[in-house]
C-alpha cells in the first residue's frame, strides 16, 4: 500500500481493555507498509510508548506552559484560538521502531480559579494540524476523548472503540459513540479483546449491533500480551496470536477506508 493513502484512527475504550496496544501495534503495522505515522498518546496515563517500543516519553505538550502561553498570547489576556504549532511535531516528538513518531498531549490539570483556555486551544490547534497534515495519525484516547472537538473530528477517518467481554466496557462504548458523535465523526466501530468464550462473543455483538456498531474483529486472549508488559517488551516484537489479529484489523481498516463517510 502505498503512502498517499492515510488513515486518521482514534482508538478508544474504557481502562484496562487493551486500547493502547492496539493502537500501539496498528501504528508501527501501519509504519512497516511504508505509512509516514503520528501516534498520539492522548490518554493521561501516557504508556503508548512502551507499546511502540520507545524507552522514555518525550515531554508531554501540556507541561509546554511558557510555549504555550507564548503562542497563545495568552500574557495579554486575550489568548489566540489558532496558535503557531507547525514546529511542535519536529521539536517535541519522539521517534521509535520502524519510524514512528510518539507525540504526548499529556492532561490539563484545572486548578480552582485558573482558567485552562490556553492550553485547551494549543492542544486542540495541534490536533488539527496533525490531522489534517499528510501523514497517518493513530491516536490513543481515553474514553473521555476529551481532546477531540467538533474542528479537529473532522479529520478523524474511524473511531475504534475497543471493548471486552462484560457488560460495563459495552456500555463505555456506547458512551464513547454517543460522544464522537456529537462532535460530528460518522465512523464508529468496535474490536473484541480478550476473548476467552464464543458464547459470550455472541452477547457482546447482539448488543453492539442494537447501538449500530460493526464488529470488526475478535482478538482472542493472550499470555504472549502477558509476557510482552512482563518483559517490558512491546508486543510486535514478542509476537503471539493477538498480534497477528492485529494484523488482520490493519488489513480490515485498509479495506475498509474507501467505505468511511467522509466528516463533513
Amino acid at each position: 500500500m502505498g503512502d498517499k493513502e492515510k488513515l486518521k484512527i482514534a482508538v478508544a475504550g474504557k481502562g484496562g481493555v487493551g486500547k493502547t496496544t492496539i493502537a500501539g501495534t496498528l501504528a508501527r503495522l501501519l509504519a512497516r507498509d511504508g505509512h509516514s505515522v503520528i501516534a498520539v498518546d492522548a490518554d493521561p496515563s501516557m504508556n503508548l510508548k512502551f507499546v511502540l517500543g520507545i524507552k522514555d516519553n518525550p515531554k508531554p505538550v501540556s507541561e509546554l506552559k511558557d510555549l504555550i502561553f507564548e503562542r497563545t498570547n495568552a500574557y495579554s489576556g486575550i489568548y489566540k484560538l489558532n496558535p503557531k504549532v507547525d514546529d511542535v511535531i519536529r521539536r517535541y516528538g519522539a521517534e521509535g521502531p520502524d519510524g514512528v513518531t510518539l507525540l504526548v498531549m499529556g492532561t490539563i490539570e484545572k486548578g480552582g480559579s485558573g482558567c485552562t483556555c490556553p492550553e485547551n486551544a494549543f492542544l486542540r490547534s495541534l490536533l488539527r494540524h496533525i490531522l489534517f497534515k499528510g501523514n497517518t495519525v493513530i491516536m490513543d484516547m481515553e474514553a473521555g476523548i476529551e481532546h477531540l472537538g467538533r474542528g479537529t473530528a473532522k479529520g478523524v477517518d474511524l473511531l475504534l472503540a475497543v471493548v471486552e467481554p462484560g457488560m460495563r466496557s459495552v456500555e463505555t462504548v456506547g458512551r464513547i459513540k454517543t460522544l464522537g458523535m456529537d462532535i460530528g465523526i460518522k465512523n464508529v466501530a468496535a474490536v473484541m479483546n480478550k476473548v476467552t468464550d464464543p458464547e459470550m462473543v455472541k452477547m457482546i455483538e447482539t448488543k453492539l449491533n442494537a447501538m449500530d456498531i460493526p464488529l470488526l474483529a475478535i482478538i482472542p486472549h493472550d499470555q504472549a500480551l502477558i509476557n510482552a508488559d512482563i518483559e517490558n517488551k512491546a508486543p510486535l516484537d514478542v509476537g503471539g496470536d493477538a498480534v497477528e489479529h492485529i494484523k488482520a484489523i490493519k488489513e480490515i481498516l485498509i479495506d475498509c477506508q474507501t467505505n468511511l463517510v467522509p466528516n463533513t
